[in-house]
């Protein structure tokens, strides 16, 4: 990695906090789909139910609209991996997915060995297009499972049923030999014993990645609104515990708070994110980070569909966009890379930056005292005490 040198080290920092990037991180391509068959009640993200078919072509045209006008942001760069998001993306077609990466193969730079993700749901119906999807450049697929026990996939909300799941599995298995399965607990009125008898489904399929998140109340939901009966915080906490030592045993590495890999298969779209690298998103909603050679650029596209559609067909698909302060870079670092169970090398701060790592000295020497990271010249990471209060870990560094 080739080091920066600080700007405020070298004196050339301006009265402005003008940035200088000598070198820029790797790229990612982040796209979205907006439309679910139905909302769940949990799910905070930018989704809207398709209450009949989706318009998939106008879409598909649209995406490709919106990735040329952003070519010239990313000329030159070459791109590491591909995540089809949402939303369900497996309710586009094996045809309109060819045509989408076919399209993003002839306008960027891929890298011959990118990982192209897209994240399924375990429907009969989409799980007949994965044969499709691995014949149109996918090459990872990601499984919303979230549980095998029929009375909590109808308290999330998912129209799958177990059966429906383990199908999806198998099939998945057979096309994909890369694929994760997301698994929540805490659910609600969810016992120690059903997570643990979930996650012993999930292994049986042996998946090369799993994430294994607890359900959170997020504003503007349903179940914010109208909260289901949780377990206790220390039956959640004894999840936790007993599905970490698990996957441990079953030769998991814990490399991300909540991803789990087996060795080789971490996800390289997300380990991009967490150490602050770049992402260019498009689709309705989607986020994008940039760093220029003196600015750190975020972007996000119009979140309805149809008006994103709209805002696309007039050459304005990006509805907001603001370059981060030098003040903020500290903190929007660490948000992410604190999240690494290994942590990060503390060159990459600096690089990712252009600040000095001794600029937040006295957080980084606090937060040691008190047990939350733990630092040698080669490392700094969050013990297993900061992996546990990591938004107390991460609010010191909000005023760094």
């Amino acid at each position: 990695m080739a080091r920066v040198i600080p700007i405020a080290q070298a004196g050339q920092r301006s009265a402005g906090n003008t940035l200088e990037f000598r070198s820029q991180p790797p790229l990612s391509l982040y796209v979205h789909i907006p439309w679910c068959v139905q909302k769940c009640p949990y799910c905070d993200f930018n989704s809207h139910e398709a209450r009949d078919s989706i318009p998939e072509n106008d879409y598909i045209a649209a995406l490709v609209a919106d990735l040329e006008s952003a070519l010239p942001l990313i000329w030159g760069r070459r791109v590491s991996t591909i995540f089809i998001g949402g939303g369900t993306p497996s309710l586009l077609s094996g045809d309109a997915v060819d045509r989408l990466l076919t399209a993003i193969r002839t306008r960027i730079t891929l890298l011959p060995d990118a990982e192209v993700t897209l994240e399924a749901n375990p429907g009969t119906a989409e799980a007949e297009r994965f044969a499709a999807y691995r014949a149109a450049g996918v090459n990872r697929l990601s499984l919303g499972i979230q549980s095998f026990n029929p009375r909590h996939l109808k308290a999330l909300g998912r129209i799958h049923d177990e059966h429906e799941a383990k199908h999806a599995i198998e099939l998945a298995a057979r096309h994909f030999d890369r694929f994760n399965l997301d698994l929540m607990y805490g659910l609600p009125a969810q016992t120690l014993a059903e997570a643990m008898d979930d996650l012993e489904t999930a292994l049986s399929f042996s998946p090369r990645h799993l994430s294994c998140y607890q359900l959170t109340l997020e504003p503007n939901t349903r179940f914010a609104a109208s909260p289901p009966p949780l377990p206790e915080a220390d039956t959640c906490a004894d999840m936790q515990d007993a599905i970490e030592q698990r996957l441990a045993a079953a030769g998991y590495t814990h490399y991300e708070t909540s991803a789990f890999a087996q060795p080789g298969f971490e996800c390289q779209h997300n380990l991009n994110y967490w150490l602050f690298g770049d992402y260019l998103g498009i689709g309705a909603g989607a986020h994008g980070k940039l760093t220029m050679h003196d600015r750190v650029l975020r972007q996000m596209r119009w979140k309805q569909p149809l008006n994103y559609l709209k805002q696309v067909a007039a050459g304005q698909p990006v509805h907001e966009e603001n370059n981060v302060s030098a003040d903020d870079l500290p903190f929007e670092f660490m948000i992410n890379a604190l999240r690494l169970t290994h942590g990060f090398d503390p060159a990459l701060f600096e690089a990712r930056t252009t600040l000095p790592l001794f600029s937040i000295e006295s957080v980084l020497r606090q937060a040691t005292s008190d047990g939350l990271i733990e630092r040698t010249h080669q490392r700094i990471a969050p013990t297993l005490r900061g992996q546990r209060f990591l938004n107390e870990l991460l609010r010191r560094f909000l005023s760094a």
